[in-house]
């Protein structure tokens, strides 16, 4: 691909992309999206709304899916530094349950693509972060669920102990604690 590196994490859906950077001392241009390119990677979902996150350091947020109206994402990080999780909770998926983590700052530049059926979260490693998604799907907080971040059964290694959580993440359930319903379905490809 041109301008873009695409890799497979260990669940192969969720995609690390480095895109090309053209730098010197006075800053740096990259595209951070290309419809065609995205493409050629297998990143063929349309994106409908954009979103941007400001979190402190220990700041962590999710694990959030949304089911029936999933959410693909691709994340980016435009200042400072986070380490970003994908959890796969497609029931009868043959990864259900495992994760995968890539850490993106506004040095390395990296994306990484999350498809729909896969909870999200990340928490913050420098002192403040600023966090850009774009979601193949419309925010329906009616639909929106929450899977604890310490869920043992997941056992997510996260580089922070006692992160700042929401009210909502805070009281989130364990996976098992979720009704099969409300989970999407594993469809292969």
């Amino acid at each position: 691909m041109d301008g873009l590196k695409v890799t497979s994490l260990k669940i192969p859906e969720v995609k690390l992309i480095e895109p090309k950077v053209f730098g010197d001392d006075r800053g740096f241009f990259m595209e951070s999206f290309h419809t065609e390119r995205y493409r050629e990677a297998g990143i063929n979902e349309a994106f409908v709304q954009d979103n941007v996150s400001y979190s402190s350091q220990g700041v962590l947020r999710g694990l959030h899916y949304q089911y029936p109206q999933g959410q693909g994402k691709l994340i980016y990080v435009l200042q400072g530094s986070v380490y970003d999780v994908a959890v796969d909770v497609r029931h009868g998926s043959p990864t259900f349950g495992q994760w995968v983590a890539a850490v993106l700052t506004n040095q390395n530049h990296y994306q990484l693509y999350v498809p729909p059926g896969f909870a999200h979260g990340f928490c913050v490693l420098s002192e403040k972060a600023l966090f850009s998604y774009k979601c193949t799907e419309f925010y329906h907080p009616e639909t929106e669920c929450s899977i604890l971040w310490d869920d043992p059964s997941i056992n997510i290694e996260w580089p922070i102990r006692s992160p700042k959580l929401s009210p909502k993440d805070d009281k989130a359930l364990r996976l098992a604690d979720v009704a099969k319903e409300k989970l999407p379905p594993y469809r292969p490809a």
